[in-house]
């Protein structure tokens, strides 16, 4: 099993939440996010205080470590993000192929930590400028919780499936058949 902190470091920024239709979706971007080997995820707008409840539970239960915070201003923290010496990453069904390109191949070896942005309405036009990468996944419309975990996928080629999350409290045992969920006593992996 791999350890809990794979490398480059990795950060969700969520540009948008309608409180009318996002809900659902809000909540599964940070899902992905933390099962596909992300650090955590910061949502921009107003989310509802349920949604990060529920996400601090799954961290709570099924281990993490894995961080949300909601901000007003995404510009702030992507000035941060780069002051700080990480990269920008947006993902978008019009940026450089994931697989066409060698896209993949710089952001990797930049060795840098990762801010990786998805929209959730339109994208203002400000983020195709701030990012350093604009990353396609496809040149289809899509869904930016599939970007997201094809993206990752392609950069931790793999390990994140086999990442084991500090302090989990169950877990699950693969099998061909039925549901086998264990509960552990004390994981201290990493």
């Amino acid at each position: 099993m791999e350890t809990s902190k794979l490398s480059p470091s990795t950060l969700v920024l969520r540009l948008g939440h309608r409180k009318e239709r996002d809900k659902r979706v809000t909540t599964h971007a940070a899902l992905v996010a933390r099962a596909f080997g992300a650090d955590g995820i910061v949502f921009v707008g107003d989310v509802e205080k349920t949604i990060i409840e529920k996400i601090n539970d799954v961290v709570k239960r099924w281990g993490g470590p894995f961080s949300i915070s909601v901000v007003n201003s995404y510009k702030k923290i992507i000035e941060q993000w780069k002051k700080s010496g990480g990269i920008v990453v947006h993902l978008t069904m019009y940026g450089e192929h994931i697989t066409e390109s060698n896209v993949m191949q710089r952001i990797k070896r930049e060795e840098k930590k990762i801010l990786i942005i998805i929209g959730a309405e339109k994208v203002p036009r400000i983020i195709y400028e701030l990012a350093d990468y604009n990353v396609a996944i496809g040149n289809q419309p899509h869904s930016e919780i599939a970007a997201l975990a094809v993206f990752l996928d392609h950069l931790y080629e793999g390990r994140e499936l086999s990442k084991e999350f500090y302090n989990a409290k169950i877990r699950i045992i693969p099998s061909s058949r039925g549901k086998k969920v264990v509960k552990v006593e004390a994981n201290d992996c990493g």
